[in-house]
């Protein structure tokens, strides 16, 4: 089995593509209150939480099955483009891989919206399976915003 591995995701979503990535690029103030099922807390550690160098560290909430706690640093982001890429730098995953790194890119199409996420991972050790798991959790996420944006537009 190879250590290092991508997953990907395309999902098509209701909300305008900038409501949508307001939404995204704001996650540290809206995840916590909108989705408490999902995270208990994100506090800003460096930066402003939303600039590349930034980090934030994310506490999910009770019985989360994809980790109890991680730290995330914003690699890149742009505005214009619609983009970010994050890295976990401390928390639950990295004991099961030494690089975990994605990237989100908001799509506008029509009067909706596209999502792709792409993760890249390096596992510790040629047995762990894939993180399919995360990804199934940021697919949830994403249809978690499009049901708010459309729930509060």
């Amino acid at each position: 089995m190879a250590l290092r591995g991508k997953l990907e995701v395309d999902i098509e979503l209701k909300s305008n593509a900038d409501q949508y990535w307001k939404i995204i690029s704001d996650s540290t103030t809206l995840f916590p209150k909108a989705f408490p099922h999902d995270y208990k807390s994100i506090e800003v550690l460096a930066g402003d939480g939303r600039s590349a160098g930034s980090i934030r560290h994310f506490t999910y909430a009770e019985g989360s099955l994809l980790a109890k706690s991680s730290t995330q640093r914003t690699d890149a982001i742009d505005d214009e483009k619609k983009t970010l890429t994050y890295s976990i730098i401390e928390g639950d995953l990295l004991q099961y891989f030494s690089k975990f790194q994605a990237h989100i890119a908001v799509i506008p199409v029509g009067e909706g919206t596209e999502v792709k996420w792409t993760a890249e991972f390096t596992k510790v050790k040629p047995d762990i399976p894939d993180p399919t798991i995360v990804k199934d959790f940021a697919v949830k996420n994403f249809i978690e915003v499009d049901d708010y944006i459309q729930q509060n537009a």
